[in-house]
Formats: structure tokens, C-alpha cells, sequence
């Protein structure tokens, strides 16, 4: 198994509401938030995290839970979704609320806006931490949402399959800021993913959110092989060739990052 110490990175603690947690930092520009899937900081997300450094920003990258520089497995992925499922900091079946971690990500991108300033800061979440960053969003610095596979609520009913796991408030508050202030969202997923991010999903986004979101929605056979099944476009899925759909999701998020933080 490949072990990735991040010794590239700078690790420092961060604490919000009692909560104190590491935070991993590295590059130089605009400040983007990358939140972690299951397992945890996976040797795959920390590639994509690189790549979004290569392309001009400073990563910060908080140690949320689970794993910390190994690679990806059936194992450690639902050892850690077991534990999410009874921690009282997640609200995995919630429909109409976020979970209350979402707030520590919201002190999180405020401390990072008043460090780096500039346009604002972009927020990728991924899998459970998917729809954060449009939570995130309550906040006007937080500029650049980027939902990648978003999971909760998990879709044990057809309801929870089309939920997005925010408050009304914040749907409130994205639809206003699309309109009066031309915020835009990207949302990523494979087809094919039905177990966690369904298409309902998809279509709630698109019809709360109108022409602020923007959809890459790529076939499952285009996901790594043995990617089973293909439910992470930017890190486990990713076929990291010129030419695949997976690079070319992966280029369009770093593209709509700098559009919208330069």
C-alpha cells in the first residue's frame, strides 16, 4: 500500500467552536478549501489537491477524519463511513440541515479570506463533505463552490436520494447571490452512481439553483478500471491521461476556480 507523509505540505491546527483540528497548506495565490472524502486524506485526494496547487493556489486542506496518506480500500472506505453514521458532528440522513462540522468549514474559509484576501475563496467538497461547500456559501467570501459527488443525505428513500443536505436559508441565500452577484456552482458526478449521488440529486441542484449551476456529468465506463462503482470523479475514478473525461472533469474544475478567484 503507498503511505504519502505530505511532507510538502505545511500542517498547522485551526480551532472554531471548540473544535480543533490540522489543516494542510501549500501553494502560492488564491485560497481554495479542499474537503476530503472517505476514507479521509487519501494518497488520491492529496494528488488532486496537488494539481489544484500546480495550478496556481494555496490548498488548505483540513484533517476532517479517517485516514491520513494511504491509499483507498473497500475497507477503510466503510470502516470510516460506519463511524460518520453515529458522530454526533454528522448529520448523515438530514434533508432540510447541514451537518454541524459545516460551521467549523464556515470559520475555517473566513480565517483563510482575512489571511489571503483577493477575490474569495473556493471550496471543493467531495462525497460527504460534497454539499459543504454549498453551505459554505452563506459566507460572501466563499465564491467558488464546487459540489464533487455530493452523498448526504445518504439515499436510503427516493426523498433523501433528492435532497441536498442544506438549510433553506442557504438556497435562499445561493439563489440571491446568482442573481444579484452572478455566483456561479459546479457539480460533479458519474451517471452511473447509484448509491450515493443519484441523478435526483442533480436535478434538485439544477432546479433550485437555475442557470448558477453548471453540471459535468460523465458515463460511468469512463471511470478508472476497478473503480467500483464509479462514484469519484476527481480522485479514485480519475484516469489521469489527456483525453479522458475524468482529466477533462478535473481540468474544468481548476478553470472554473480561476475564473471565478482571479
Amino acid at each position: 500500500m503507498t503511505n504519502d507523509p505530505l511532507l510538502d505540505f505545511r500542517g498547522f491546527s485551526f480551532s472554531h467552536f471548540g473544535q480543533e483540528r490540522t489543516v494542510y497548506r501549500k501553494g502560492e495565490g488564491p485560497a481554495v478549501i479542499i474537503m476530503h472524502e472517505v476514507p479521509g486524506i487519501s494518497t488520491e485526494v492529496i494528488r488532486f489537491a496537488r494539481k489544484v496547487v500546480d495550478a496556481g493556489f494555496t490548498v488548505f486542506m483540513p484533517h476532517l477524519f479517517g485516514v491520513f496518506g494511504t491509499e483507498t480500500n473497500e475497507g477503510n472506505r466503510i470502516r470510516e463511513l460506519a463511524k460518520l453514521c453515529v458522530s454526533r458532528e454528522w448529520h448523515v440522513l438530514a434533508e432540510n440541515r447541514s451537518s454541524p462540522i459545516a460551521d467549523w468549514l464556515r470559520g475555517l474559509a473566513a480565517h483563510v479570506h482575512e489571511e489571503i484576501g483577493g477575490a474569495g475563496v473556493g471550496a471543493v467538497g467531495m462525497c460527504v463533505t460534497g454539499n459543504f461547500a454549498l453551505s459554505m456559501t452563506l459566507d460572501p467570501w466563499v465564491v467558488a463552490p464546487v459540489l464533487a459527488h455530493p452523498s448526504f443525505p445518504l439515499p436510503l428513500t427516493r426523498k433523501k436520494a433528492a435532497a441536498l443536505h442544506v438549510t433553506p436559508e442557504t438556497l435562499d441565500n445561493a439563489r440571491r447571490r446568482i442573481r444579484d452577484e452572478g455566483m456561479k456552482v459546479l457539480g460533479v458526478r458519474f451517471t452511473s452512481d447509484v448509491l450515493f449521488c443519484r441523478a435526483a440529486r442533480f436535478d434538485t441542484l439544477r432546479r433550485e439553483l437555475g442557470y448558477g449551476f453548471e453540471e459535468v456529468q460523465l458515463p460511468g465506463r469512463s471511470a478508472r478500471p476497478h473503480a467500483e462503482p464509479p462514484h469519484s470523479v476527481l480522485t479514485i475514478g480519475l484516469v489521469d491521461k489527456e483525453g479522458e473525461p475524468t482529466r477533462a472533469a478535473v481540468d474544468r474544475v481548476i478553470e472554473f476556480l480561476k475564473q471565478r478567484l482571479r
